[in-house]
């Protein structure tokens, strides 16, 4: 890896004691169970479970998309949960990809990715295309800027969707199970751009992830740390290596053998 995390550095991000849950009475459901995770500028971690141990969820209360019943969510020491923080500030500074592409269907490629920069940043019409053009360029799509989203395959409309997330330079780059809607063999091209983005960065910058996934082999290449939640609870945590490979946990070696 090109860009390895400072040894001692504060995270980027710390959820500390984070819980979460829907519903209320004897339909509540506890999504989120005192989760405490932290992600150093210029590491990947990636999330791992089941289908409903959290992961989504988690992701969604980091981008503030979700609030916390309880808990921090430090961004730069900052409790950015708390309700008196500027929200849209705060989303300013991240991106998150999600499973499906939520492309605008009427609005070219060029358009999707220009949006954000003209109507968040307040770019110019010409400076937006400007970076939006080496974006698409860095994953691939350059030829495809004039063509709508329903001319483009799975893969290609989830590199748009990338790009249009690192378009603005998010300092925490946040994805939800981007390969999950994709047909099979469309999977591998995604998984190559975001091994590209760890390994080269963006602009000369290392590109900082938190990634929920159920692609073992992805998070055994790419990850600094890999985490395994279930029931909403960390229950490992650990290198690739000693967490996919030695397990601690029988719950751990439990999920691993399902996949397999």
């Amino acid at each position: 890896m090109s860009a390895e995390p400072q040894a001692g550095a504060a995270p980027l991000l710390s959820l500390r004691g984070v819980r979460k849950s829907f519903g209320a009475g004897a339909d509540r459901k506890v999504v989120l169970d005192g989760v405490d995770l932290d992600v150093t500028a210029g590491s990947c971690v990636v999330v791992v479970g089941s289908s409903g141990s959290g992961k989504s969820t988690l992701l969604r209360v980091v981008d503030l998309l979700e609030d916390v019943d309880d808990g921090q969510v430090l961004l730069d020491g900052e409790d950015v949960a708390d309700p008196w923080v500027d929200a849209d500030a705060v989303r300013a500074r991240l991106a998150m990809v999600f499973q499906q592409y939520n492309l605008f269907p009427h609005l070219r490629v060029l358009d999707n990715v220009t949006l954000a920069p003209r109507v968040v940043h307040g770019l110019g019409r010409a400076d937006a295309e400007e970076a939006a053009m080496a974006m698409l360029e860095r994953v691939g799509l350059a030829d495809k800027a004039r063509a709508y989203p329903d001319q483009l395959s799975g893969g290609q409309q989830q590199r748009a969707a990338i790009a249009r997330a690192l378009v603005n330079g998010p300092e925490l780059l946040l994805l939800d199970e981007v390969t999950s809607a994709l047909d099979p063999e469309l999977v591998g091209e995604v998984l190559d751009l975001l091994l590209s983005l760890r390994t080269e960065g963006v602009g000369g910058r290392p590109t900082t992830m938190l990634v929920a996934t159920h692609e073992m082999g992805f998070a055994r290449d790419v990850a600094d740390e890999v985490v395994f939640l279930h029931d909403g609870r960390v229950h490992e945590r650990g290198t690739p290596a000693q967490v996919l490979g030695d397990p601690r946990r029988e719950r751990t070696r439990e999920f691993l053998r399902r996949l397999r």
